[in-house]
């Protein structure tokens, strides 16, 4: 089409559905912060496509609106969570009036404006993906994912915007969006911008040591686990070393059982009863600040919740449940949550100030995520985020892993 118009040869376009939306405009009045104008210029001179990375609470979501408003077309926003999605289309309809289309979560209603999961785009856009000009991925680091990427090249919007707080991908994947997408055409970082648009924060890494039962059930368990790779030579530290290790594993009554022996020891490790006591003597020092305890995992969500009489917050609790533990968080009425991994990303959660990492993988990204849920800013708000490791211990290395980003140096 492109070449057709440069050359002057008359077409007629019967493959777009979607439409001019001019008499769009906002019902709210906000001031865009400065880098919020730079990143639209900054897409806008890519010719729309490309991705933006701004950490959490900056504003990444005023962002596409502005791209939608400018734009001025038939536009579909694509989040991971149905958390999100809901969280989308009450801002778009705070922002532009309604209706604003909802597919996804029982609901499959399209609008020139229309807020979809990944899931559900990748079931429906066969049919629909003529029906928008702009496509917004929210939290673009998931759209790597084989069906979401097929999803998007059957969609035939020519602009694009992408965003996240961290672009790159463990697997190295985040090169496969440069096609369907556009590379990164705007970044900024949480400490470029903490302290004016971000809350001031603080990290602390605690260590402790496990128990001597614990200590030698965990080098039992370690030294199973430990003589199955070394047997079979499994390169466990390179990137397909855990899928070698999961397929040979599954081959003989030996590598079940050093699978258990892995699970096991970072039980041990997870649910450290000193980890436990160091968390009581945290939650009594920040007693009365919103503080969120993570986990790698549920059983060490559970326990912490039935401990220390918090609500617990996973991916098993059922929407309404979350939503009122939440709104309890917000007013203050319980300030204390527990959660495995399901508020990593995606919930917004502007009085949080406290995050206390218990548990989690070594990937940079989650660990800058967890971050990203306290750094709302608030008048006089220091933030800080505790990291409590078990020394001597495996644990220690997967710490440092995560560790490795300009948001926790010094």
């Amino acid at each position: 089409m492109r070449l057709a118009h440069a050359r002057h040869v008359p077409l007629k376009d019967d493959a777009r559905a979607y439409r001019a939306l001019d008499d769009l405009e906002m019902l709210t009045t906000r001031t865009p912060r400065d880098y919020q104008v730079e990143a639209l210029d900054a897409w806008e001179a890519a010719n729309r496509r490309g991705a933006v990375v701004l950490p959490t609470g900056s504003g990444k979501t005023h962002v596409a609106e502005l791209a939608i408003l400018r734009c001025k077309r038939s536009a579909l926003v694509l989040a991971p969570t149905i958390d999100l999605i809901g969280q989308w289309h009450d801002r778009l309809t705070a922002t532009f009036g309604g209706p604003i289309g909802l597919l996804g979560g029982g609901h499959h209603e399209i609008e020139p404006i229309t807020v979809s999961t990944y899931d559900s785009a990748y079931l429906h856009l066969s049919r629909y993906g003529d029906r928008f000009g702009l496509v917004v991925f929210d939290e673009v680091h998931h759209l790597p994912a084989p069906a979401y990427l097929q999803a998007a090249e059957s969609m035939i919007a020519p602009w694009r915007l992408g965003l996240t707080a961290t672009w790159e991908r463990q697997d190295g994947r985040e090169s496969e969006l440069v096609g369907v997408l556009g590379d990164v055409v705007y970044e900024r970082t949480i400490t470029e911008l903490s302290g004016e648009y971000l809350a001031d924060y603080d990290t602390v890494r605690l260590e402790i040591r496990l128990s001597a039962e614990e200590r030698e059930r965990y080098l039992a368990a370690r030294k199973i686990y430990g003589a199955f790779i070394g047997q079979h030579r499994i390169p466990i530290r390179s990137p397909q070393g855990w899928q070698t290790f999961i397929r040979k594993a599954a081959r003989s009554k030996a590598g079940r059982e050093a699978f258990l022996a892995y699970q096991e020891s970072r039980r041990i490790i997870h649910g450290a009863e000193r980890k436990l006591d160091l968390l009581g003597t945290l939650l009594d020092e920040e007693w009365g600040r919103r503080t969120i305890v993570f986990t790698n995992d549920n059983r060490t969500a559970y326990d912490v919740s039935r401990q220390f009489l918090v609500p617990c917050i996973t991916h098993h609790t059922d929407v309404k449940e979350r939503r009122a533990w939440l709104q309890a968080f917000e007013s203050g009425e319980l300030p204390v949550l527990v959660t495995s991994r399901v508020l990593n990303e995606g919930v917004d959660l502007p009085t949080a100030e406290v995050a206390i990492v218990l548990s989690g993988t070594g990937t940079v990204r989650e660990h800058v995520q967890r971050l990203g849920r306290i750094l709302r800013p608030g008048e006089g708000k220091r933030a800080i985020l505790y990291e409590i490791v078990a020394a001597d211990t495996t644990e220690k290395h997967t710490s440092d892993r995560r560790r490795k980003h300009a948001a926790y140096e010094g």
